[in-house]
């Protein structure tokens, strides 16, 4: 953790614990007038801090608990009760001292977000390109963008452009935009350079605009009430009257002081920020940044949670899904060429193709005499033969098509990502699928989320809405948002915000607005975006979605320890208040007596820190193991259906193949969708606490996703098929849908019998 850093109440706090210490000496040297002095010097500096406050606080209508310290400390002050102010005082410094660290943990700067604001521009002047202020550009301006530049305003473009616009968009792969199309400020030239017409100035241009909706969010969202003052109009009004009757009753003002003295707040002002801090302290050593104790507060009361999909559920860059070759090709050979020559060139998809021939262990060549054309393809020699790799049309302008070739592209198009054609000495041999794939840790994030208390899973994403609704089934996130602009993100998290505390996590500058505005921001920090990191009030140094978990397990326990915390002080207190009012405590042994409560509870505040074992659950679910088993008997024969209907496909004709097809589908649709989703959402959830762990079923959940991808891929099929028939290539491909789904079908229906069986034994 940071160091904290100088402030008044660092000081005070210093000048507090010096005094005490330095009157305890005088006292044992027998100067009691001298120890009187010191403790009097270390507690007004105190209580005048604490009257600044208090009016500061009554100002704004939110005056706590304080009250009952400056009262404790300002009637042992009238009543030469020095000591008892000294110890007073201490405590309630510590208590500001460790308030104000987790405020300075919480300040966000937007220095990162204007860090990406484009600094420069190259404009046209007198003939030659200049470099120029963004500041300066005004509309018809014409403009210059080198490769790797940020576009500095919104303009048309003048000619052919490349663009990652994932920062704006969410969209993971980079896209074409041609002549007369609008290019925005902030995206970045991931081409060759490109010429434009500025259509705004900096300031009326999307960067500028989404700087401004941080801000404004910012500025809209209220500030959180601390803990320990929730607890204030009740424990204020208690001492008081416990103390005036005291008073009252007896006439000794000595009784009031003893009782406001072990009534004094300083369970709740150290216990509470202990407990936080330390909670702050367990997050950063998971690799969770929380920028303040309110963030953590609010985190553990989260009940709606807002996803970004690109970069968040996925993993923001290209990878391989799947390689398309002919008969006489091998996949891996395909894939050797495709990286070989990507090695050449510095695009993002050439650097996907790259990695992954590297992690799948195939040996690449060096590519030669390579001719790169921006945003289109390569071609190069690569072990003396001639290589294209790049769009369909880039490739096939040097290549024969391949008949597979259209029904490839789509898929592609329908399913969303890229596709990298390959072509070698004048042949289209293959073509690769990339896209950004989910997380392998996505789906078991999410479901320990709802196991940990979050009602609703909500995704937001700029992606069309086909492949946005894809996504969101294979994670089983029913909420599913698409095209969303920054302002439509934004715009969503303020409306759910009136019906409970929320959380939005995302990894770019278009998620930033809505991090800003969210209940809790949350960035992925380890590969997102400056801005987003800024404006969030949690940040993700470990680019794992699962932390988001254990941020939310140790913000539950932090605030459940320091709740705790604050029952324990305010009952030991009013135990205290009552001996106190009955006379049988004066003020010092009451000040003793409150150093005893002060370290019970924050003791057990530090608990926090404590390394705890995962839950596994607890109790028996009540699963009808007969009933399961009489569901899988009753799919069978739609599986037996699928088996005959793949074998006999070669003999079909393509009218034929369609009708039948579309039959299955529907059977697929009405009997085993249902069946598999009612497993994973309850009977799973049901079973889990059985099986102990975090997450026993993951496995068999994820085959339920692989299900659910392949009939996908079977409805994708029938439309796709044309009306005039069926080609080998489209038959074949059917025919392994058909085969794996019913292979994994059976097979998973085998193991949850199983597992079922067992389970039911050991009930």
């Amino acid at each position: 953790m940071s160091r904290v850093p100088w402030s008044i109440d660092l000081v005070l706090l210093i000048l507090a614990a010096a005094t005490l210490a330095g009157g305890g000496v005088c006292v044992a040297f027998g100067q009691p007038s001298l120890a009187r002095f010191a403790w009097l010097l270390g507690t007004l500096p105190v209580l005048l801090a604490l009257t600044v406050s208090l009016v500061k606080a009554v100002m704004r209508r939110q005056a706590g608990i304080d009250v009952l310290a400056w009262l404790a400390i300002a009637l042992a002050v009238v009543l030469d009760e020095t000591l008892a102010a000294a110890v007073i005082a201490l405590m309630l410094a510590s208590g500001r001292t460790l308030e104000r660290y987790a405020q300075d943990r919480a300040q966000r700067e937007m220095s990162a977000l204007l860090g990406r604001a484009p600094r420069q521009a190259t404009r046209f002047e007198n003939g030659e390109w200049r470099s120029v202020a963004p500041a300066t550009l005004v509309p018809g301006d014409r403009l210059l963008v080198r490769s790797g530049e940020f576009v500095p305003v919104d303009g048309t473009l003048t000619g052919d452009a490349e663009l990652d616009e994932s920062m704006l968009t969410g969209e993971s792969s980079t896209l074409r935009r041609c002549s007369g199309e609008n290019a925005c400020s902030g995206v970045v030239n991931a081409g060759a350079p490109f010429e434009m017409v500025a259509r705004a100035t900096a300031g009326d241009s999307t960067f500028a605009g989404i700087v401004r909706m941080v801000e404004r969010a910012q500025r809209e969202r209220s500030p959180s009430v601390r803990l320990a003052d929730r607890y204030a109009a009740f424990f204020v009004l208690a001492s008081l009257l416990v103390a005036g009757i005291a008073w009252l009753l007896t006439g000794d003002v000595a009784r009031a002081l003893a009782v406001l003295v072990v009534a004094s707040p300083c369970p709740l002002i150290l216990a509470v920020p202990v407990a936080i801090v330390s909670g702050m302290s367990r997050c950063s050593k998971r690799g969770i940044l929380v920028k303040g104790g309110g963030a953590l507060e609010r985190l553990a009361q989260a009940t709606i949670l807002f996803f970004d999909k690109t970069g968040t559920l996925t993993g923001g860059r290209a990878r391989i899904v799947a390689i398309e070759c002919g008969a006489d090709v091998a996949a891996g050979d395909v894939l050797r060429f495709a990286a070989s020559l990507a090695q050449a060139s510095g695009h993002i998809i050439s650097d996907a193709l790259t990695v992954a021939a590297r992690e799948r262990r195939i040996d690449l060549s060096l590519p030669s005499a390579v001719i790169e054309t921006a945003g289109e393809g390569v071609t190069g020699r690569v072990d003396e033969r001639t290589v294209a790799i790049g769009k369909f049309e880039y490739v096939s302008a040097c290549a024969t098509n391949a008949p597979w070739s259209d029904a490839f592209l789509a898929r592609v198009v329908s399913e969303g990502g890229a596709a990298v054609f390959v072509g070698v000495d004048g042949v289209m041999i293959g073509a690769i699928q990339m896209a950004d794939q989910v997380r392998l840790e996505t789906p078991r994030a999410l479901r320990l989320l709802k196991r940990e208390g979050v009602e609703r899973l909500v995704m937001l994403t700029g992606d069309r809405h086909d492949i946005a609704e894809a996504v969101g089934e294979l994670l089983g996130v029913t909420d599913v948002r698409a095209e969303q602009t920054p302002a439509d993100k934004l715009a969503a998290i303020q409306a759910a915000r009136q019906e409970g505390v929320t959380i939005m996590v995302g990894d770019g500058v278009n998620d930033a607005p809505a991090l800003a505005a969210a209940d809790v921001g949350i960035a992925m920090g380890a590969r997102g975006a400056a801005a987003s990191s800024e404006a969030a009030d949690v940040v993700l140094l470990v680019d794992r979605l699962d932390r988001l978990v254990d941020a939310m397990r140790i913000a539950r326990r932090s605030r459940r320890i320091a709740l705790e915390s604050v029952v324990i002080g305010m009952s030991l207190s009013v135990v205290a208040m009552t001996i106190a009012a009955a006379g049988f405590l004066p003020p010092i042994a009451g000040a003793v007596i409150q150093e005893v409560v002060d370290v019970v509870v924050i003791v057990n505040a530090l608990r926090v820190l404590l390394v705890r074992t995962r839950p596994t659950g607890a109790g028996l679910a009540d699963i009808d193991v007969e009933q399961l088993g009489r569901e899988h008997t009753a799919l069978l024969p739609l599986l037996d259906q699928i088996r005959d209907f793949a074998d006999r496909l070669p003999t079909l004709s393509g009218g034929a193949i369609a009708g039948e097809l579309a039959g299955i589908i529907d059977a697929l649709d009405q009997r085993l969708l249902p069946h598999e989703r009612a497993d994973d959402l309850e009977v799973y959830a049901r079973l889990a606490p059985l099986l102990g762990g975090e997450d026993p079923l993951a496995a068999m959940s994820g085959a339920h996703r692989e299900i659910f991808r392949m009939i996908r891929s079977l409805r994708q099929t029938v439309a796709d098929l044309p009306r005039d028939g069926t080609n080998a290539m489209q038959v074949q491909a059917i025919q392994r849908l058909l085969y794996g789904l019913e292979a994994i079908v059976r097979l998973h229906c085998a193991q949850e019998e199983e597992l079922f069986h067992a389970v039911g034994a050991d009930a």
